[in-house]
């Protein structure tokens, strides 16, 4: 099965931090480490490993960059030629009807919708950069490589990990170009692997991490790259919309952003509680760009790149617990983005620096495999708590309606400036809400125009994916009855609609029986399906070593 080893004899390799995530949490951490290791003189060994092919190929965000934690960690970035080129220079927010579109005016915005100061950026092309920042301090970055397993010692504490072996076949056995992946020993392992990273999650299950915590909240964030032309061009507009083409119960918005080089952001995150089954993310995307609102920036454009990533919403009240023996969790592996802002990768540098700093401090005083109980006192005290604390209400209020939720919002931020007396919990997880099919009404999504609307293929294309083709599927399932006995009889099969990239498709067997098709070669690595599943019976787990999307300017 993919994301699992086989039992055979494997290289090993020593290391003091092992990373596991190239994304500007893991680098974040690496080059802190490098950078206290220089302060003090120490030889300190801190490794990488990232799964995509080359540092930034499975980087995905919308993004508008908060530059607070960059500046922390990096106070010469300006100068260094960190590719933050496009500051933002004027904040919209659109509520949107069918036809019309309603301006907020900004002295009524509250201020995790105000972007002055911040940068329009591609934070795949920010990644890259960042790696090569931790190069220039002699971190080892391994792409490629993707961490399977995870190395427990006899005391139940963390060791390290294992790399997926190359070369299984999709029968699971080794094929004639096996190789065995490599076991990296650590004294301490940082898991960095983004939102719902698979480690994350068995971590999460053995030390029981989120004991204390509300479940996590997600959205699935589908974003595309446009070139438009020279009169349409704005760098530094910064879009945001709420409403249509959603109802009012569904949370979710849209944003646009204009970039450098002629370049436009476009795209929406809907949060993954939503109960009709029926909807299709990937389909409500399409129809946002056809408001007259959006439709303008993009027309006579080209797309150029198209992704799709599950983020965390969840904020403060769903982060789990940091830490664990012989490691800790940092970034959107432990759910740090702050939704009401639409941002995460200041807060995971932050996070990736404090985790940096607390393994830092243990390996000084010659400790390994133990808990490190220093950075969640840190992050407590840090100015990413006091912002996440600020915003611990928003996705519970908008979880309540547009309208309410718009209002309450409002009330928090505007008026009480984030000092409320109370706090909203989440009870339930996300794929606890969907509701039977035939309970819902069905939505009728118009068919691409392939100039401005497209097909979930013709966008895989553009995603440039790619996994080893006699690879086993790293799509599991727990039981092959559940999809068609329980997802496609009571719940319609919302796999097919959920999924961004047409991995999941129910076909007729020649006895009309019918029988769910995984495409896993169209796997975008969103994660939605592990998330969304209604009976959590699919199982997402990393395929062969730089299988996936190859994200550039994203």
């Amino acid at each position: 099965m993919a994301g699992e080893t086989m039992d055979v004899a494997r290289d090993e390799m020593d290391y003091d931090v092992v990373i596991v995530g190239g994304g500007p949490a893991g680098l974040a951490a690496a080059i802190r480490l490098k950078q206290l290791a220089k302060s003090q003189s120490r030889e300190l060994s801190v490794c990488v490993l990232e799964k995509g092919a080359e540092v930034g190929a499975h980087i995905l965000s919308g993004a508008v960059m908060d530059p607070r934690a960059i500046t922390e960690l990096l106070p010469d970035w300006q100068a260094d030629g960190a590719p933050l080129n496009v500051p933002v220079v004027e904040d919209q927010f659109l509520f949107l009807t069918k036809t019309g579109a309603h301006k907020v005016p900004n002295f009524l915005l509250p201020d995790c919708f105000q972007n002055h100061g911040n940068y329009v950026i591609s934070l795949s092309d920010v990644v890259k950069w960042l790696g090569q920042q931790a190069e220039a301090l002699e971190v080892e970055i391994f792409p490629g490589f993707a961490a399977a397993q995870v190395v427990y010692g006899d005391d139940g504490s963390v060791r390290g990990v294992i790399t997926g072996d190359m070369g299984i076949e999709k029968n699971g056995e080794p094929g004639g170009n096996y190789q065995p992946g490599m076991q990296l020993n650590a004294k301490y392992t940082l898991f960095c692997e983004g939102t719902r990273g698979h480690l994350g999650r068995e971590l999460m299950e053995r030390f029981d991490l989120r004991a204390n915590s509300d479940p996590q909240s997600y959205g699935i964030g589908i974003k595309e790259l446009w070139e438009v032309p020279e009169a349409q061009r704005k760098p530094g507009l910064v879009v945001h919309s709420a409403g249509w083409p959603l109802d009012t119960k569904t949370y979710g918005g849209g944003f646009l952003y204009h970039g450098a080089d002629g370049t436009v952001s476009v795209g929406c995150v809907i949060g993954l509680a939503y109960r009709n089954p029926h909807l299709s993310p990937f389909e409500e995307f399409q129809r946002l760009k056809t408001h007259p609102a959006i439709r303008k920036h993009l027309e006579g454009g080209k797309r150029i790149s198209y992704g799709a990533r599950a983020i965390t919403a969840g904020g403060l009240n769903s982060l789990p617990t940091l830490v664990f023996p012989g490691g800790a969790l940092a970034g959107c592996e432990a759910g740090f983005l702050n939704a009401s802002r639409i941002k995460g990768s200041h807060a995971a540098i932050k996070t990736g620096m404090l985790a940096a700093e607390a393994a830092f401090e243990a390996l000084g005083k010659d400790r390994q495999h133990d808990v490190l109980s220093t950075y969640p006192e840190a992050f407590r005290a840090s100015w990413l708590h006091e912002e996440l604390h600020k915003a611990r209400n928003f996705k519970p209020w908008m979880s309540k309606g547009l309208l309410l939720g718009t209002a309450m919002v409002g009330l928090e931020q505007t008026v009480l400036r984030g000092r409320m007396p109370w706090t909203l919990h989440t009870k339930k997880a996300d794929h606890e809400y969907l509701l039977p099919a035939a309970s819902c009404a069905p939505i009728d999504y118009p068919k691409p125009d392939g100039k401005l609307t497209f097909d979930k293929l013709s966008s895989v294309f553009v995603a440039n994916v790619s996994h080893e083709e006699n690879q086993p599927a790293h799509l599991t399932l727990k039981d092959a009855s559940v999809p068609v006995a329980i997802n496609l009889k009571r719940y319609g099969g919302p796999e097919a609609r959920y999924c961004p990239a047409g991995v999941y498709e129910f076909v007729k067997e020649d006895s009309g029986e019918d029988r769910l098709q995984i495409n896993a070669q169209n796997c975008v690595h969103c994660k939605t399906c592990d998330i969304k599943d209604p009976t959590q019976n699919i199982v997402w787990v990393t395929p062969e070593g730089s299988g996936g999307p190859t994200y550039s300017g994203m």
